[in-house]
């Protein structure tokens, strides 16, 4: 088990290590035992992260051609799809001096270009391939042997697991993926998240999409099935990193973004606030109360306002006095001048905003056309 630990929100979470560290731990114990036909049962690793890890051995398998063992998924304090899974690797020796890696049982393969694989190979990232690469390499140091390695990476749960994860999304069928650019699991890690958004946004790109279309969450999806059922498959979740995800369509060089999501989230669009976690910043009530005074909302209208906890209740006072349209209108015009300007005007992006109360709220001025474009993408 690992012993470092990080502290978020003032919690002491303990890390773990990555499908990829297992795969690398489990291919170099296999690698030491075929050379010297003798057990292993520890192997440790320095990770990219820098950070070393002791990993235990299992299911030790030895034979004259190959040898195989596991490591178990050690996902620390994180919340993990893979979390106790055991990695295998099956480890034999070639007569050329190279490491060939491939996946087995339960490791997905590519069937979409824009993934960090090409198509047709085992999803296994480019970061556990060159860890499983410079560990053997080592080895064959270590050992005066001058072949090379065959690693087969496999995980029999891999099937049922991936399930859970976003792997059919991606076009990774089969299995689950062998991931990992740091080694370490972080608990709760913004950047996976962030890295599965963009891994979406890539496939779509790699389709020949020039239009995104991002939802923050479930809201925004049921939205679409529900209004716009069409758009639905091509939504990627961006949860609450709306201005990476802008951002980064943008830099893929998609013509325009499509962005729907529940007003208590795309409201704070309005004050620029591009990361909608709350521990970055609310202002909800605020900015609609400051777009109330502009809309001509009175002194005791904006203190109802500004005493409330959500938006519906927000939008429900403003409803009783007739400015609802008004200052949702006055909201939208700001998210559209904000998000715009986040990209320098120079990939048109449209929003489309809901209450679970009140449903369809209102959009951008240029909504209708992006939709347009998207269906005629789609056919």
């Amino acid at each position: 088990m690992l012993r470092e630990y990080i502290t978020k929100d003032g919690k002491k979470l303990r890390l773990g290590y990555t499908t990829g560290s297992c795969a690398t731990a489990a291919s170099k114990a296999a690698a030491i035992m075929l050379l010297t036909n003798e057990k292993v049962e520890r192997v440790k690793l320095h990770t990219p992260k820098g950070i070393d890890i002791d990993v235990e051995i299992h299911e030790v398998e030895i034979y004259d051609k190959y040898v195989s063992c596991a490591v178990r998924k050690d996902s620390g304090d994180d919340i993990d799809a893979t979390r106790d899974m055991l990695i295998y690797a099956k480890v034999s020796t070639i007569p050329k001096k190279a490491i060939v890696i491939d996946g087995g049982i339960g490791i997905g393969r590519v069937t979409m270009s824009g993934l960090n694989q090409p198509v047709g190979q085992a999803a296994i990232n480019s970061v556990p391939r060159r860890m499983i690469e410079q560990e053997l390499n080592t080895i064959c140091d270590e050992y005066n042997y001058e072949g090379g390695f065959s690693v087969i990476i496999s995980a029999p749960e891999g099937e049922n697991i991936a399930k859970r994860t976003f792997n059919s999304r991606l076009g990774i069928v089969g299995g689950i993926s062998i991931l990992g650019t740091s080694g370490i699991v972080e608990p709760m890690s913004e950047i996976a998240i962030i890295d599965t958004i963009k891994a979406e946004l890539n496939v779509k790109k790699a389709q020949n999409r020039k239009y995104a279309v991002l939802t923050p969450g479930n809201y925004g999806q049921d939205f679409l099935n529900d209004n716009f059922s069409l758009l639905s498959d091509e939504s990627v979740k961006c949860s609450n990193y709306i201005g990476e995800a802008i951002d980064y369509a943008y830099s893929l060089g998609y013509n325009g973004v499509l962005l729907v999501g529940h007003i208590g989230k795309i409201v704070k669009l309005a004050g620029g606030i591009f990361n909608t976690h709350s521990k970055y910043g609310d202002c909800r009530a605020e900015l609609i109360g400051a777009h109330s005074v502009l809309c001509g909302a009175n002194t005791d209208t904006v203190k109802q306002i500004l005493s409330s906890v959500t938006t519906d209740d927000m939008l429900q006072i403003l409803d009783r006095v007739g400015l609802k349209n008004k200052v949702i209108e006055s909201l939208l015009d700001k998210i559209y001048f904000n998000v715009n300007r986040r990209v320098f005007e120079e990939c048109d992006i449209a929003v489309v905003t809901f209450s679970q109360k009140l449903g369809y709220l209102g959009s951008t001025k240029n909504t209708d056309e992006i939709i347009k474009q998207i269906k005629g993408e789609l056919g």
